[in-house]
């Protein structure tokens, strides 16, 4: 008889956020915003481990003190150039030589802290029902079209990113955004494919006020407006 997979949690926190200094463990309603994502992985029961994959001592302190493991500082993939992906195929590679085999890895970005358990819960469920190798969560988009998008010169005269400007919303495709929220992939496709945009790739459609990736300062205030009504 098959024993059940082994999933493991990985949670990329890199220390050199420019744009918001300390991004990852800056207060957000009352808690260093990694925490948001770590208590939601734990809770769930989903995870053998919960990991927090990141380069800083500061930020390794705060995953451990809210219930993470962070068994390596990273040492590679800590840029602004390296892909996520790399960074989380690094820390596998590092638990594997200590002797810590996974079958699926989660990975939860810690700049997404609305993103709840029942979220992770219901993405792995998808994942699973669909047999699939990777998975992207998404959200569509609601109050705004970006259908209706335009380019601005420097006359502000409007340059449309796509010819739609003659078609009633009502003929047009609903369209998604990926979100950083919650990203699945079977560890030994994830290795072959160096990506979890690989090969087959399926997005699952999340809550669009529990997907929102905090990038910067008006981002923060959108996710603490969201909190306060959730």
């Amino acid at each position: 008889m098959k024993l059940k997979n082994k999933i493991i949690a990985i949670i990329p926190a890199r220390g050199g956020s420019k744009r918001v200094p300390k991004k990852n463990i800056l207060d957000f309603c009352g808690k260093p915003m990694i925490a948001w994502t770590i208590e939601a992985a734990i809770d769930s029961g989903l995870f053998d481990k919960v990991v927090v994959s990141t380069d800083s001592k500061e930020i390794a302190e705060v995953a451990i003190k809210y219930g993470a493991e962070v068994p390596n500082l990273r040492i590679q993939a800590a840029d602004d150039f390296s892909p996520v992906s790399e960074a989380t195929i690094h820390t596998l590679e590092q638990l594997e030589a200590n002797g810590h085999h996974f079958d699926e890895v989660i990975q939860l970005f810690a700049v997404s802290p609305l993103r709840n358990t029942q979220d992770i819960l219901q993405a792995y469920q998808f994942f699973q029902e669909q047999k699939a190798n990777f998975l992207i969560s998404c959200f569509k988009y609601v109050w705004m079209n970006p259908w209706w998008a335009v380019k601005l010169d420097n006359k502000y005269k409007p340059e449309w990113i796509f010819d739609v400007n003659t078609i009633g919303s009502k003929d047009l495709h609903e369209l998604f955004c990926p979100t950083g929220a919650i990203w699945i992939a079977n560890i030994k496709a994830l290795k072959k494919s160096k990506s979890f945009y690989g090969p087959d790739y399926i997005f699952w459609e999340m809550d669009w006020k529990r997907a929102l990736d905090i990038d910067n300062y008006d981002d923060i205030e959108l996710g603490k407006a969201l909190k306060s009504i959730s």
